[in-house]
């Protein structure tokens, strides 16, 4: 007599959670250098000084025997690789083609749930930024040391790259906050103890941090451009902080007298 052989069902892979994990953790990491990348580009509003004191330093010229252009570039290569690996982790949930896609559409509509949107317009925003932000980062990573108040104010305007910055600002601000609340929702984050209040909370925070960085980003690019457009005549002089101008001045007097 023969008895049935049971075979255990083999266990299901964790790589798929795996690359979950680190696509979550590479989204996170990108998203809050965006937050400090406003923070130093919009330092122009404050003042071009600060502007300026801000590109130097992540030169080491406060704290180096010279500065180090090449700390940039291996900064923006970080950014770079990072941002390659988050791309090619999401590309795992993107539409494979037409069917796909006519599938995933067919499904949000039916659905008519105001997250599956969200999720659509993330798609729409990323692949924008796959053309986008690689022009950024590649003119980042070969001249690390145009980067100032009149340097970066005449590549906006007289190197005519304000509607690339413009199209970028917003896939970049759009497609971060809505991650940022996916990724909430996905770990239950910050939820509370009503589902449904906390979804409701956290949609509020993300339309509110759209507003900001959108309404902080416009006007920092505002200011590039009317600083480029004043300095346009003088296009590629590079800025030099008022104390050493007025150093500079000084001198000039005693050697006069």
């Amino acid at each position: 007599m023969t008895h049935p052989q049971y075979c255990a069902a083999s266990a299901a892979s964790a790589w798929p959670a795996r690359l979950d994990l680190l696509q979550s953790l590479s989204g996170l990491a990108l998203a809050l250098f965006m937050w400090l990348h406003m923070a130093f580009v919009s330092s122009i509003l404050i003042s071009e000084d600060v502007a300026w004191t801000v590109a130097r330093f992540f030169e080491g010229h406060f704290f180096l025997s010279r500065p180090q252009a090449w700390l940039v570039s291996a900064f923006v290569a970080a950014v770079s690789a990072l941002f390659a690996v988050h791309a090619l982790l999401a590309l795992r949930k993107f539409p494979a083609d037409w069917r796909q896609y006519r599938i995933a559409a067919r499904h949000g509509s039916r659905l008519r749930h105001p997250d599956t949107v969200l999720w659509f317009v993330q798609v729409a925003t990323g692949f924008a930024m796959f053309f986008l932000a690689p022009v950024h980062l590649y003119t980042m990573l070969v001249h690390p040391d145009l980067i100032g108040p009149y340097e970066s104010a005449d590549r906006v305007w007289t190197g005519g790259f304000w509607p690339l910055y413009l199209a970028l600002l917003f896939a970049v601000e759009v497609h971060g906050s809505i991650g940022l609340y996916r990724l909430a929702l996905k770990w239950g984050w910050f939820m509370g103890r009503d589902p449904r209040a906390g979804r409701r909370r956290l949609r509020r925070a993300m339309w509110a941090l759209i507003g900001f960085l959108l309404a902080l980003g416009l006007t920092t690019l505002a200011a590039e451009i009317r600083l480029g457009i004043a300095h346009a005549p003088h296009a590629g002089e590079r800025y030099v902080p008022s104390w050493e101008r007025a150093g500079a001045a000084g001198v000039d007097v005693e050697q006069r007298q």
